[in-house]
């Protein structure tokens, strides 16, 4: 990627004739250039598959389409909307038009793509003027104008700040151990998509290649040729999408139904995940009797716990070389992987078992492997290529081999390795090492596990991508677990991972980080551009991977961060100068003197497992991040667009209701934090979840207070609902499983509702006012009376199912349940409905909701009319709850 050998053809001309006027014509164009001083001609394809999704192609001979997509290319499908087209061969250029949506192709010199939208006179997005689209080398190489002062986001996962313009990204994958969250780049995703958001509109650029490549955000300057950025390929053709929206939630959706939705993920995985090298590394006590002590420790200091990533040293041979070796048990550790399992089981507790996709020459199987073409191969040694891979302790290597996914050998060993550890009680496959970092793009694939484009003979890792091997590590993984435990939701733990990836993977971290304050927060970041790119169920190592170990008040504060995210877990390496192989842990008891601190975050955890987890199902419909930027649906809001707010360090939305803010510093106790507010509505602004538990108005900075030992900020949308639990590990919904029976019955729901206080805002509405805020959704049924009323209704759902079925099944059985409520008076009027969409039903619906009012509130509730006149219930008052808080039983209203 460092040599330049660009060839950028001017004369284009149409490669088909266009017959037909209007509508007859097809929104797509082709072109084929002439002249210039190469014999190899260059081809330019546009074409449009919905109404805001565009295709965009650049190729040649020697520079073919990507031979594996990490996307498969939709037939054309517009729906009502009909395409307005017109071509002026003459003046090269045409107008395809769906709508507000107005693309015009031009090709007087070489090729270029305007959008516009809404009728904007300026496009949303140009490609750059006589070098658009270039040949270099062995590759090619995009420019387009950058749009300065407007916000990119996207690229997978790279570091923070959230706005990743102005600087230069590798896109590919590394194993960044240790890594700077503020510097470090590449990390570990290979997600070639950028989004470029703006107030007034956006459009989402997405490469399908899995070549390694390039991205330069408008961080490199050329006086002559203005703002621009550039996409370089370092092998094969162009194959583009332009996804283009008026929010960023529609490019995100649209890149969904491209790429695939976010997989369903299972319930328990919403509850506290432990883990620590240490564990599996232990010969006395024996790593199995580790594990089950940790377990056993976490009960005994009250603090539940539903998984336990099993770090590789359960694989580490028991003679020298003492390395590690994938898909083999150290039986002095593990004498019997299936009891040790079933005992984990029987707490509760699921299993994460790591595996690497390489082999060290010391692996007891190595040598059949190579003979049997699992591995890549040297073209220069004709012989299985070799590098050197982590082996046993920090900073140690060995030599071996990457395992080559395209050879029929080296997948079915994979998935045969992990349907052995399904059959022993394995519950998901925890991709590891997984980046395929190779030392040489020559290296060969045997390309048996992959359709191979007709007349393609070139078999290079360069060419094909190292980042292909993720994706097809991740399938077999997938596909294994489907074939070992058909009835069960497969899960898959990916590090690594390409677009195509999470198609098989559903969850993902941000791989082995620091501890530092500074990681900390920008670990925030990552978390949010993950989002944009869907890895959408993602999280941090809580308290750092590596590094130091926290001290009690930094402990304290991730894990109140680390408890608002999809994903929660603990789990690190703490190498130091006199243990390299074994390391240190965390553990969230260690420190005394902060213990109950730790303990009530993580139960509020469990209590927020029915919201944590409605979050990931909308993940999987919808395409909507859990963890998302403070101006996701707040766009009409000046203040999101400034610098403070573009680099998304420091505040993000939790789901629809809560904004959740950090301390990152030591000693701090407030945190300064900005509540957005939406245009054209009487916003009724932000509760304070924590002492002094003040209403705070939108559209304004507050200095919100966080003494350590409290909280960090989290702020309540008034008029927001949010489903809660039993602070106890209630992640699993069925009762009947004989491997976990003892496992608490989620059989208790209440919802918190944030009603809006009696001392009204300026801004809120006169008591005469009519106006109807609707939140979540549209206005409910009992709209027309709730004007009679003078009052303000809000509405808000939540989806459930049983958490463990496979999608297909699941997605036709879950219940969505619906709170309404609403100030009447002095009293606070709320309704309860659940809809059900199969056979799924609550085990907690006979008991009803417990609604649960902020502290202070002391406003009686009362059964909403239409409700208790369709016979949905009662309302009876329960007193108060530990912390203080006013709760209400409610009758729920079946439909």
């Amino acid at each position: 990627m460092f040599q330049q050998y660009e060839r950028v053809p001017k004369h284009y001309e149409l490669s088909a004739e266009i017959s037909g006027t209007g509508t007859e014509k097809k929104p797509s164009l082709s072109l084929v250039s002439v002249g210039g001083n190469s014999d190899e001609k260059c081809y330019f394809g546009f074409e449009a598959l919905r109404p805001n999704v565009f295709r965009t192609t650049f190729t040649s001979s020697q520079h073919p389409l990507p031979p594996h997509p990490s996307a498969t290319r939709p037939e054309p499908a517009f729906g009502s909307t009909s395409p307005e087209i017109n071509i002026d061969a003459v003046g090269h250029f045409q107008t395809i038009k769906f709508g507000d949506i107005k693309t015009v192709i031009s090709w007087s010199n070489s090729p270029a793509v305007s959008i516009f939208l809404d009728g904007q006179q300026k496009p949303l997005h140009r490609d750059l003027d006589f070098r658009s689209y270039a040949l270099d080398g062995t590759g090619v190489a995009h420019y387009l104008v950058h749009k300065v002062d407007t916000l990119h986001v996207g690229l997978g996962e790279k570091a923070a700040p959230m706005d990743l313009s102005g600087r230069s990204f590798t896109i590919t994958a590394s194993d960044t151990f240790g890594y700077d969250a503020y510097r470090t780049d590449p990390l570990y995703k290979h997600i070639p998509l950028l989004i470029n958001v703006t107030p007034k509109g956006c459009v989402g650029i997405f490469s399908t290649s899995h070549s390694r490549a390039t991205w330069a955000v408008g961080s490199e300057i050329d006086g002559m040729w203005g703002h621009f950025k550039v996409y370089r390929q370092a092998h094969g053709g162009l194959e583009e999408y332009l996804i283009v929206g008026k929010t960023v939630a529609e490019v995100v959706r649209s890149y969904a139904e491209l790429v695939g939705f976010p997989l369903l993920v299972p319930r328990y995985m919403m509850g506290y995940v432990g883990g620590g090298m240490k564990y599996s590394m232990e010969d006395t006590p024996r790593a199995c009797d580790s594990i089950l002590n940790f377990i056993k420790n976490a009960e005994a200091h009250g603090m539940p716990c539903s998984a336990f990533q099993m770090s590789s040293g359960y694989t580490v041979a028991e003679t020298e070389p003492k390395t590690r070796n994938v898909f083999t048990w150290n039986r002095h550790r593990f004498p019997d992987p299936r009891a040790f399992t079933r005992e984990c089981h029987k707490h509760g507790v699921r299993l994460l078992a790591n595996v690497k996709p390489y082999v060290l020459a010391s692996h007891p199987e190595y040598a059949e492997l190579s003979q049997i073409g699992a591995f890549f191969k040297d073209p220069y040694t004709k012989a299985t290529a070799v590098a050197r891979l982590w082996s046993a302790g920090g900073g140690e290597s060995g030599e071996g081999s990457h395992i080559d996914l395209t050879s029929r050998a080296g997948y079915d060993w994979w998935y045969n390795g992990v349907k052995d550890l399904k059959n022993v009680g394995i519950d998901v496959m925890w991709n590891d090492n997984n980046e395929f970092n190779t030392p040489s793009d020559d290296w060969q694939c045997a390309l048996e596990t992959v359709t191979v484009p007709p007349g393609e003979t070139r078999k290079h890792i360069g060419f094909w991508g190292r980042a292909l091997n993720t994706e097809l590590v991740g399938k077999s993984s997938h596909d294994a677990t489907v074939e070992a435990e058909p009835n069960v939701r497969p899960f898959v733990l990916t590090r690594s991972a390409t677009a195509g990836t999470m198609r098989y993977c559903a969850s993902s971290w941000s791989g082995d980080n620091v501890t530092s304050w500074e990681g900390m927060k920008g670990a925030n970041a990552l978390a949010l551009n993950a989002g944009f790119s869907l890895l959408q169920c993602y999280g941090h190592d809580i308290g750092g991977f590596e590094g130091p170990q926290p001290t009690p008040e930094h402990l304290v504060r991730w894990i109140q961060l680390g408890i608002h995210s999809p994903r929660f877990a603990i789990n690190c390496y703490k190498t130091n100068p006199d243990d390299n192989l074994i390391g240190e842990v965390i553990e969230p008891w260690q420190y005394p003197s902060v213990e109950h601190i730790i303990r009530d975050a993580i139960k509020r955890r469990y209590e927020l497992v029915p919201y944590t987890y409605s979050l990931m199902l909308k993940s999987h419909r919808e395409a909507i991040p859990s963890q998302r930027w403070t101006g996701w649906g707040y766009e009409s809001d000046s203040t999101v667009w400034t610098k403070e707010l573009l680099r998304g360090d420091t505040q993000y939305w939790f789901g629809d209701a809560l904004l959740v803010a950090g301390v990152y510093e030591p000693g701090v106790s407030s945190a300064r934090v900005y509540l957005p507010t939406r245009s054209g509505s009487d916003d009724p602004g932000f509760l304070n979840l924590s002492a002094p538990y003040q209403f705070l108005p939108a559209g304004a900075w507050h200095e919100i207070s966080s003494t350590w030992h409290s909280s960090i900020p989290v702020l309540a949308r008034v008029g927001s609902a949010v489903p809660t639990g039993k602070p106890k590990p209630t992640t699993c919904v069925a009762t009947d499983d004989p491997e976990f029976p003892d496992m608490e019955k989620d059989d208790y729901r209440g919802v918190e509702i944030f009603p809006p206080p009696l001392a009204r805002f300026p801004h809120w509405p006169s008591e005469n006012s009519t106006h109807v805020p609707v939140v979540n959704g549209s206005n409910d049924d009992s709209s027309s009376k709730a004007r009679a009323e003078d009052t303000k209704w809000f509405r808000n759902a939540w989806l459930e199912d049983d958490g463990i079925s496979p999608a297909e099944k699941a997605d036709k059985d879950a219940c969505e349940v619906t709170v309404t409520y609403g100030v009447v008076g002095d009293k606070i009027r709320v309704g309860v409905q659940l809809r059900k969409e199969g056979k799924f039903e609550p085990l907690w619906l006979p008991k009803g909701v417990t609604v649960v009012l902020p502290v202070g509130e002391e406003r009686a509730v009362e059964l909403q009319l239409e409700s208790a006149a369709s016979g949905g219930g009662s309302v009876k008052d329960l007193g108060r709850d530990e912390r203080g808080r006013r709760i209400w039983n409610v009758g729920v209203e079946v439909k």
